[in-house]
């Protein structure tokens, strides 16, 4: 095999809370993350001139080694002694700059990627271990799924798969700086925080009342100040039918779960016609367990014929 091609799956916070700053400036946080069905599409190639090569659909994205893209595969064949050359392509469709983790989930599909195609057989772990080393986001994007994390994101807790939720998601004509944001935030004097014991309860129970009445970002109110479109975003959403609607991450983009997908996306189109948002997506919540089952009975079949 010379080429594999892979769905890169963006994601939600379902909750986010920030229990505290390390003293190198990282903040420990605990957080649901939530994998959705809107994705990046990756292509990765062996070629026999040694050298990684990027290209994407997006002309203003970096091409070189300031690619997250190209850092996962430089430590990769680095850790696997290859010496060969590799071609990465990158169909973007998950929102730039805009807390789903479209960056940390094209790293993760092109160290999955890789370790298929040079059939070097590290296991998850060891891909999750090389992929904290370029994200914190790129361990989770490599697992999948309903998950709590913790630390800086990277001890995992992988958590029953929420059944299919459709999700509107918009984005405003922003971008916002992670970094600006960690930085704005005073942990001290953050009063409410998150449910986050209570919710992965309710996960289990699959109380679905609970898990969209109850989400909740503490990184909301510093980049609400920021750009307070966020706000209203949200209530829009609630106006349009959401059940629940919160800022994905730091920001900017807002999801909202709604009933039915048809109920989302006539919410879709007032976004793009009414207030002018140019990424608008209609999606779903990624079934980790409905994906493994389709696995198992795929090799069943192969296994019986």
């Amino acid at each position: 095999m010379d080429t594999i091609v892979l769905k890169a799956r963006g994601k939600i916070n379902l909750t986010l809370d920030v229990v505290g700053k390390r003293d190198n400036g990282y903040h420990d946080l605990r957080m649901i993350m939530q994998t959705i069905n809107l994705y990046d599409t990756i292509t990765v190639k062996k070629t026999k001139t040694p050298g990684i090569r990027i290209n994407n659909n997006l002309a203003w994205l970096p091409k070189d080694d300031r690619n997250i893209t190209y850092k996962a595969a430089e430590k990769f064949l680095k850790e696997a002694n290859i010496t060969s050359g590799v071609y990465i392509d990158i169909f973007k469709r998950i929102p730039v700059a805009a807390g789903l983790a479209g960056g940390s989930s094209d790293a993760a599909a092109v160290l999955v990627g890789l370790n298929k195609l040079f059939e070097t057989h590290f296991s998850k772990k060891k891909l999750m271990e090389i992929g904290l080393e370029i994200g914190a986001d790129v361990p989770f994007c490599i697992l999948r799924g309903t998950v709590l994390a913790e630390g800086i994101g990277e001890v995992l807790t992988p958590l029953p798969s929420l059944p299919s939720m459709h999700i509107l998601l918009a984005k405003p004509n922003i971008s916002v700086s992670t970094a600006s944001v960690y930085k704005a935030l005073k942990v001290d004097e953050i009063t409410k925080h998150p449910k986050t014991d209570e919710y992965v309860e309710a996960i289990k129970a699959r109380d679905i009342q609970f898990i969209t009445n109850n989400m909740d970002n503490v990184l909301e109110d510093v980049t609400i100040k920021m750009h307070p479109q966020i706000e209203q975003i949200k209530q829009d959403m609630i106006e349009y039918g959401a059940l629940g609607s919160m800022m994905s991450g730091s920001g900017p983009t807002v999801f909202g779960i709604f009933p039915s997908r048809y109920k989302a996306a006539v919410a879709a189109e007032y976004f793009k016609n009414q207030c002018g948002l140019r990424e608008v997506h209609v999606t779903s919540t990624f079934c980790k367990a409905k994906r493994e089952g389709k696995r198992r009975e795929r090799r069943k079949f192969k296994h019986e014929n």
